[in-house]
């Protein structure tokens, strides 16, 4: 059931269900690379650091020893030196810690970012309910192949540790004449090996495992249509409704824009198939706005109430494509048609002038 209900899940996951999804918690993560990171990098911390965290420990051993003669066996002196010797070994191993603890939270953040969810902290029964815990681990896909990584993975890094102990084993011979500090020195070195190598495998498993929870994540996310549409439904409203909408803006913003067609001071027309509605006020405007605009019957529809209102149409072919296609209604017109429009306009207003002056005179 499980394999048919993703096969019926074939749309991405929308960003309304990732989001939801990371604010629960539920992000893409490997563990195993968080794991590995802190393997190696812990392990080049205390290469680099290890001389001194050896030299300094010996030497808080050494002054133990060196005051423990000494020292009158006290509940004060007692304690005054374990405090000390903590403090010591504190202030010895803090660098170390916290480079780790770095470079665990920068791993863990180059994955999935910042996240903060509180639900996650949230109580919940079936976070304890034993049924539940059962049922994925027997029943789960992802138990099964959980499973299978783990395995392979004890298996290689297994593998790789043995081998590497075997190399030790094979140079252990040479130490039967080596004293104390080339002891000491070959088991630091020997175990930094063997940590290497083992790490390197883990951070190739890791890799792999980043890749696989992706790919997981991205197959649990998936939608179905149906999910998309009422999905889509919630957030966008219904379609019927949305059409409504639209068809009762359309209307409004038609009737506003007729109702702007008397105010032009030209009408620009292709002739029969555009016309374009332009108007010019040097107090208010940088620039003629068109006001109206339209093909085919809305065409005839704009020159008839221009014609009604006295409005001048002009016919210009290149100039009322080029405002068809380059202007919006309620927008200015581009610079590059300013000089075709001022034309335009002039030869309207001396019309306009040359009517006012034969009435005045007549």
């Amino acid at each position: 059931m499980a394999d048919e209900s993703y096969q019926e899940k074939t749309e991405p996951a929308s960003d309304k269900k990732r989001e939801e999804s990371r604010r629960k918690g539920k992000i893409p993560r490997s563990v195993e690379l968080n794991s590995a990171f802190v393997l190696l990098f812990g392990l080049l911390i205390i290469s680099f650091g290890g001389t001194a965290l050896v030299g300094g420990l010996a030497e808080v051993v050494r002054d133990s020893l060196l005051h423990s003669g000494t020292t009158t066996l006290t509940l004060a002196n007692l304690h005054g030196m374990a405090v000390r010797g903590v403090m010591t070994v504190g202030a010895l191993l803090a660098p170390v810690i916290l480079g780790i603890m770095g470079v665990g939270v920068a791993a863990a953040y180059l994955q999935v970012g910042f996240v903060y969810s509180p639900e996650v902290m949230r109580p919940s029964f079936e976070k304890i309910n034993p049924l539940t815990g059962v049922k994925k681990i027997l029943i789960s896909r992802r138990s099964l192949i959980e499973l299978v990584k783990s395995l392979a993975k004890v298996g290689m890094v297994g593998m790789v540790a043995w081998w590497s102990v075997q190399d030790v084993i094979a140079e252990s011979p040479a130490l039967v004449q080596s004293d104390v500090v080339g002891l000491l020195g070959f088991i630091g070195r020997s175990a930094f090996s063997v940590g290497l190598r083992t790490g390197l495998v883990f951070m190739v498993l890791a890799v792999f495992d980043f890749f696989y929870q992706r790919f997981e994540y991205e197959r649990e996310m998936r939608m179905s249509k149906e999910e998309v549409k009422e999905e889509t439904k919630a957030t966008e409203g219904d379609p019927m409704v949305r059409n409504r909408v639209r068809t009762i803006q359309r209307r409004i913003a038609y009737r506003r824009m007729m109702a702007d067609v008397p105010k032009a001071d030209v009408v620009v027309t292709n002739p029969t198939h555009l016309a374009i509605a332009l108007r010019y006020d040097a107090d208010e405007m940088h620039a003629p706005n068109v006001v109206a605009k339209g093909a085919d019957l809305l065409a005839l529809k704009i020159k008839e109430i221009a014609l009604e209102h006295q409005v001048p149409i002009v016919e210009d072919r290149p100039l009322a494509q080029a405002l068809y296609r380059s202007v919006d209604i309620g927008e200015e017109i581009p610079e590059k048609l300013f000089q075709a429009v001022a034309q335009l306009l002039a030869y309207i207003y001396r019309l306009r002038n040359q009517k006012q002056s034969s009435y005045e005179m007549n």
